[in-house]
């Protein structure tokens, strides 16, 4: 897909919404605010724009529907991490609304849900309008069992690679290195370690070509 049909798509939406112009330079200069995205992502978030809007599309509107990877608001409250125990792979959007509802967790949950969703989209916004990539980080719980999870969920997601994932993942023979998140260590019992090996070493074998 090319920019012209980027700009097909914003002048067919401006018909479509009984938005006339004078010129072609309006929707060749929305076309420039978006060319910092893939073109298909752009046309396919013109389209949501179209479902979902009564009206005419701001740069704003468009942006925010595009798809780059991050995960929308609702599904990034539901993956963070609600104790010490657990572990995630998140964007550093995420790690930040987080530290801002963080202190409300277990005091106000309803407050903490809206504290990151509001901040979480906000920041979603500055990065997608400043055309930077979702970038995923790591941030281990006490949890042996669910670093696992959430490291393996990673790579399968295309999120992490596999090399990354098994970087992180302890030997069968010694206790998980500190996690990122402050609390008491748990020390994994000896099954866990042996499950903790097994998925280590799944996850350093080559994958067949085709799979994420």
């Amino acid at each position: 897909m090319a920019r012209s049909d980027v700009l097909k798509a914003i002048a067919s939406t401006a018909a479509i919404c009984g938005r006339a112009f004078a010129s072609s330079d309006p929707v060749e200069l929305m076309a420039d605010d978006l060319a910092v995205f893939d073109d298909n992502a752009v046309v396919l978030a013109i389209a949501r724009c179209r479902k979902e809007l009564r009206t005419f599309p701001t740069v704003a509107d468009i942006i925010s529907r595009i798809d780059d990877g991050r995960p929308g608001s609702e599904e990034a409250w539901a993956m963070v991490p609600k104790d010490e125990s657990s572990s995630i792979v998140w964007t550093q959007e995420m790690r930040g609304a987080f530290g801002v509802a963080r202190p409300l967790i277990g005091q106000d949950d309803v407050a903490a849900r809206m504290a990151f969703l509001e901040t979480y989209r906000k920041l979603c916004a500055e990065a997608r309008s400043a055309g930077s990539p979702a970038r995923w980080e790591t941030s281990l719980g006490h949890d042996p069992a669910g670093r696992v999870h959430a490291l393996t969920v990673a790579v399968e997601k295309g999120r992490i690679t596999q090399e990354h994932a098994a970087s992180l993942l302890p030997d069968a023979s010694v206790a998980p290195a500190g996690p990122l998140l402050t609390g008491p260590e748990i020390t994994p019992s000896v099954d866990g370690l042996a499950r903790l090996a097994e998925i280590r070493a799944r996850l350093t074998q080559p994958m067949p070509d085709g799979d994420v």
